[in-house]
């Protein structure tokens, strides 16, 4: 999902890359550290993410409870991530890092401990649901400062020149996890059960912290002599202004929010696994790791033909593809073809994440970057996490399949609309 403003970076720079060097980001020693730890990180929160929805449908079998995980940790998260962004342009990032993934081994631990078998004969289920709700909104508040840190920090790490790469390898090792995740969730609960997979969820977010301690100090730029600090509301509203202020980057950002907002069926797999498909835990991680396989593959191809020269052009043809493979799973009753529909989808989302990051590393100026990312960040969880509330509430009123339909008839209108509201922008150029 640059130079710093300091100027002076930890370790000696390599040569400037080659050009098409589909490699060149990872060349820097700090990226790699930062790629690996988020690596490791979304394997962890992926497992973590299939494993707890899948036995909360099972003890329940209501799909509301898998709406009101993503709503738990979407209103801590948007609540403090404006705050989280001004933090990472005034304070050492790699600090903010560290003190949030800490956060997130402790709630993880937590966890762990609830749902284990000896805790779980004295607790009764409404409790249960009580503590597992809120660790994940203490994730939420985790997150408001690991994201707009981590996604400011890559920005310092590479040259400005290799940004759009940096920013396909940054999605590469998300996806990755993203889809050892969803599959090793699935095979890791049905052969060793909910306490060990958790435990090792615990051991992986630890792996991550170690590669996230391997990455250089990152100060915020020193005020200047006769500089007058902004307060804290003015200070915030900069990020929100600059990103209402470039249309390119609110269009990018509002296309993102609606799509997987109304179009995104994740949070409701287990639903299609369980009682439409029929196809049990292993075929649950399937699906869930089908869209990022799609995505890796084709974000592997971005790091050398990226899609920047027509962004504009490319991603709303991308939207409108994500839009259309989630009317073709909602229609599927057929597993292969569920699979499938969710591997395009992913193709077509990962372009759409490599043509908006680019964006906004390439737009802001070094002291709003990480402003600018945290409402970036707010955009992604409202569609991620209030998209699953919305996904599990619409699927408790309509049924899982109306639900998938409506959700992606509604995604190809709002390309249309804004595709009708932006034909300059296909100008733009990012490379």
């Amino acid at each position: 999902m640059s130079q710093s403003e300091s100027a002076v970076p930890a370790e000696p720079p390599p040569a400037a890359p080659a050009p098409h060097d589909a490699f060149a980001a990872l060349r820097y020693p700090a990226f790699r550290n930062l790629m690996g730890g988020a690596f490791l990180f979304t394997i962890g929160i992926q497992i973590q993410e299939v494993v707890i929805g899948y036995e909360l449908y099972t003890m329940t079998h209501r799909p509301i409870v898998l709406g009101l995980i993503g709503l738990a940790e979407a209103i801590p998260f948007i609540s403090l991530a404006l705050f989280g962004g001004l933090l990472a342009d005034r304070r050492d990032k790699r600090k903010l890092i560290l003190g949030s993934v800490s956060f997130v081994v402790a709630g993880s631990a937590t966890l762990l401990w609830a749902l284990l078998p000896a805790t779980r004969q004295w607790m009764s289920q409404t409790v249960l649901l009580g503590v597992i709700y809120g660790v994940i909104a203490a994730f939420g508040l985790a997150r408001g400062l690991f994201a707009p840190a981590a996604s400011a920090m890559s920005a310092f790490l590479v040259p400005r020149e290799i940004y759009s790469n940096s920013s396909a390898w940054r999605s590469t090792a998300w996806q990755a996890g993203a889809i050892l995740g969803p599959v090793s969730a699935g095979f890791l609960y049905a052969a060793f059960g909910l306490a060990a997979t958790l435990g090792l969820v615990v051991g992986l977010f630890i792996a991550a912290l170690a590669l996230f301690s391997g990455t250089p100090p990152q100060p915020p730029r020193p005020i200047a002599a006769g500089e007058v600090p902004a307060n804290l509301w003015q200070s915030l509203r900069e990020g929100i202004d600059f990103v209402l202020g470039n249309r390119i980057i609110w269009y990018a950002l509002s296309l993102d929010m609606f799509s997987v907002l109304f179009g995104g069926v994740v949070a409701i797999l287990p639903v299609f696994a369980a009682d439409i498909l029929q196809v049990g835990p292993q075929g649950l991680g399937v699906l869930r790791a089908a869209p990022s396989v799609g995505a890796m593959l084709t974000l592997l191809a971005c790091t050398r033909y990226p899609p920047t020269t027509h962004a504009w052009r490319n991603l709303l043809i991308a939207v409108a593809g994500f839009g259309v493979m989630t009317l073709i799973f909602g229609l599927s009753r057929i597993f292969w073809l569920s699979a499938a529909a969710l591997f395009v989808s992913g193709a077509f989302d990962s372009i759409s994440v490599v043509i908006r990051n680019t964006i906004l590393q390439v737009l802001p100026p070094d002291h709003l970057r990480g402003r600018v990312l945290s409402v970036n960040s707010i955009f992604i969880t409202s569609s991620n996490e209030l998209g699953a509330f919305q996904a599990g509430a619409s699927a408790s009123i309509f049924g899982a399949t109306r639900s998938v339909l409506i959700g992606g008839t509604l995604t190809l209108l709002i390309v249309g609309t804004i595709w009708r509201r932006s034909t300059d922008l296909f100008k733009v150029r990012l490379n």
